[in-house]
């Protein structure tokens, strides 16, 4: 027992002797910098002053905050969701097969894996290569990630803050806010709506959604999505060509988006940048399974950065890409990885025609519907989006408008910059009955209040509604408008 007391003497229990050393080595308690204010202790560390330069919320929160108002405000009510590009349809079986291969793997010990390269697994970066760009690009060009606007973001952090950016407008947001966050920008024009040290290229219906490339001035780097979000509009093989020869003459890095590429029917527009020639000289293409499988929420996605393509010094910009993915990413899942090489063969690529078929066609609905009743359209043809004229007036005043009045949830133009205002965006990624209730309006009762052909009787034209579609067995009214509405969250994509 003596020696026993000595040794309790002698040595602290482990935890004592850690509780001991954290506080001799503890920095003094301070009060924080300044005053408590208002209860509320207040960090040392300065902002960083470029989020102070964005513009209210990222749209697509803003749009899940504004429809759970509605839904607090009305808890009954059913709304069709005709707004977020996230898709609805199940991941269908070949490829839900190879992701379930791919978690059943980590349960034994001879298919057990651990962190993975960081651009991406071999073989599945050969697949990319070889059964989507036709051997165009080699597979260690290809670099494997969570998906295209995390890579937008690596990109950007890449780039740095001392460039200057160009962008389609109207554009997907993410180019413009990693653009301002990063520093690339001054403050936002109160009138024009636009941030200094970006080059705004107009794509509107005026200039078949193609920007004057001979009036544009020059930038670091070029953002182009084709089929593009918002507006639907793809540019054809010729266009292309000039966008190519226009960048390799300044000097500029193209930034091509074609996560839409699937949704291509023309025979005229290419589904990669890679198919013109001179862009292995300028171009990185971001890809995405998100729109192709089902995967928004699986999260898988691609980069192509060409050997060819260089910075002024000469140094690789692939060299560059690939250090930013090895510090700051770990690589995309093993298991989804599984799912993405069951996407590329024969059978996946089959069922993932069956699932680009099924929006399409939703596309073709919604694009007629609002042909119908007398709207100007566009896009619905080569993407599923179809961005809708509203001759000038207000696009959140009118998604309040569609909302209150037709329960339907769109997406104001403007939210993808001054150059979408007066434009509605309609998404093709509901189910299809949710753009069945959407088309069909009935013709009596409250339910009539219900639908996208009542976006003419928002816009305070009074045109009647047409006749409801037959009521199928079983199936009825307020279970249809189920089919829209989606889980009350603050949807970040689309």
């Amino acid at each position: 027992r003596d020696q026993a007391q000595a040794c309790r003497h002698r040595a602290p229990p482990m935890a004592a002797s850690l509780a001991i050393a954290a506080t001799a080595f503890a920095a003094p308690s301070r009060p924080a910098v300044g005053a408590e204010r208002a209860g509320v202790q207040m960090s040392g560390v300065a902002r960083n002053a470029n989020f102070g330069k964005l513009q209210a919320g990222y749209l697509f929160p803003e749009i899940g905050r504004r429809r759970s108002a509605y839904l607090a405000a009305n808890p009954d009510a059913n709304i069709i969701s005709l707004g977020i590009g996230d898709t609805t349809q199940p991941v269908p079986s070949h490829i839900l097969s190879g992701l379930v291969a791919g978690a059943s793997k980590l349960g034994t010990k001879e298919g057990y894996s651990g962190y993975g390269a960081e651009q991406g697994m071999g073989p599945l970066r050969e697949k990319i290569a070889s059964a989507l760009y036709d051997g165009k690009v080699d597979a260690t060009e290809v670099f494997v990630s969570d998906g295209s606007k995390c890579d937008i973001g690596r990109l950007q952090m890449m780039f740095g803050s001392g460039v200057t950016s160009a962008v389609q407008d109207p554009s997907y947001p993410v180019y413009v806010d990693t653009s301002v966050i990063m520093g690339q920008t001054a403050d936002m024009d109160a009138t024009s709506k636009q941030y200094g040290n970006i080059v705004y290229m107009p794509c509107n219906p005026s200039n078949n959604f193609f920007p004057d490339l001979s009036s544009t001035p020059r930038a670091d780097v070029v953002y182009f999505c084709s089929p593009n979000n918002p507006t639907g509009a793809a540019a054809s093989r010729e266009q292309l060509q000039q966008l190519v020869d226009w960048c390799n003459k300044q000097g500029s890095i193209l930034v091509f988006d074609a996560a839409y590429a699937p949704f291509i029917r023309s025979a005229d527009v290419p589904k990669s940048i890679f198919e013109i020639e001179g862009a292995r000289t300028c171009a990185i293409e971001v890809n995405s399974f998100s729109k192709y499988a089902g995967f928004t929420g699986v999260r898988l996605g691609w980069t192509v950065v060409p050997k060819e393509l260089v910075w002024a010094d000469g140094s690789s910009v692939a060299a560059d890409f690939n250090r930013i993915m090895c510090t700051v990413f770990n690589g995309a899942s093993n298991v989804v990885q599984s799912g993405a090489m069951a996407c590329l063969d024969k059978d996946g690529l089959a069922e993932i025609q069956v699932l680009i078929d099924y929006y399409m066609e939703n596309a073709a609905m919604l694009r007629q519907t609002m042909l119908d009743i007398g709207l100007k359209v566009h896009g619905g043809t080569d993407a599923p989006y179809v961005f809708v004229d509203l001759e000038g007036k207000p696009s959140w005043d009118m998604f309040s408008k569609i909302l209150e009045e037709a329960q339907v949830v769109t997406i104001p133009g403007a939210g993808f910059g001054p150059g979408g205002e007066g434009f509605l965006r309609l998404s093709a990624f509901a189910p299809r009955e949710a753009c069945e209730e959407a088309v069909h309006a009935p013709a009596h009762g409250d339910e009539a209040r219900r639908g996208a052909r009542r976006v003419s009787a928002a816009r305070g034209e009074g045109r009647p509604p047409t006749a409801s579609r037959r009521q199928r067995p079983g199936d009825s009214r307020r279970a249809r408008g189920r089919a829209g509405r989606r889980p009350d969250r603050h949807t970040t994509t689309g």
